[in-house]
């Protein structure tokens, strides 16, 4: 391959075509492909090339801790949760029709893991997602009043296809942060999917949201649309350490 035409495969950004250019070459004559074939074989390598370059871009992109799939959940040590249910949910069209699914039980049963592994498969498919634990969101929405950023920042996390909105209820809020919350939540109602995790009960919410009518009417919208995983009787995951 000349310089004239490196130079060219790298200014439309071909890099597979680039970097198997000999292995292409090769292919065709020891196959005998033809011209279409060949041209056929190099378009299906780019696309999937292109394809997985995008899905590693929306993994970083979503700014995921940990990637978990649901393949490797140890549904064997959680008896009391619902494998069918679980995976039935998993294999629906949720996404397509903007339903939310809501985890509710005590730490360390998995509730992250599982949410992450709903929000990879939509990533995996194509979709924009984000993972952000609650208390980090409302401090960002807290800050973005200062500067009067709030509209854009609520816009930003209100166009995501899939938010992942881990720990719920472990901060007390403002009333400022829960009147925001409650406008991104509003504005992804019916348009875009939200996971949510959370160690307390729906009833329970009043006490870190400490706005009756809001907490009501957010909940409404919520469990509208949502799938509801109750993992209260749940076991944890956690490793224990041995008492010395």
């Amino acid at each position: 391959m000349n310089e004239e035409l490196m130079n060219q495969l790298k200014t439309i950004r071909l890099p597979g075509l680039l970097a198997n250019w000999d292995q292409y070459l090769a292919l065709a004559d020891k196959s005998n492909y033809s011209h279409t074939r060949l041209l056929k074989h190099i378009i299906g390598e780019e696309y999937r090339l292109r394809m997985e370059n995008s899905r590693k871009m929306r993994i970083c992109r979503a700014k995921i801790p940990e990637k978990y799939v649901i393949e490797t959940f140890p549904f064997d040590r959680q008896p009391k949760l619902s494998r069918k249910k679980l995976t039935n949910i998993y294999d629906s069209d949720y996404l397509s029709k903007k339903r939310n699914v809501i985890w509710i039980g005590p730490t360390g049963t998995g509730k992250t893991g599982l949410a992450t592994s709903f929000l990879m498969q939509a990533i995996d498919q194509g979709y924009r997602g984000r993972f952000i634990v609650f208390p980090e969101l409302v401090e960002m929405l807290y800050q973005s009043v200062a500067d009067h950023t709030e509209a854009k920042l609520i816009r930003t996390f209100a166009t995501y296809d899939c938010l992942l909105i881990d720990e719920l209820g472990y901060v007390e809020v403002e009333p400022v942060q829960v009147g925001l919350f409650f406008t991104l939540m509003q504005k992804r109602h019916k348009t875009k999917t939200t996971l949510i995790t959370s160690n307390l009960g729906f009833e329970q919410w009043t006490s870190f949201l400490k706005n009756d009518q809001l907490t009501a009417a957010l909940m409404d919208r919520l469990t509208e649309t949502s799938h509801v995983i109750n993992m209260r009787n749940c076991v944890s995951l956690r490793p224990k350490l041995n008492p010395v």
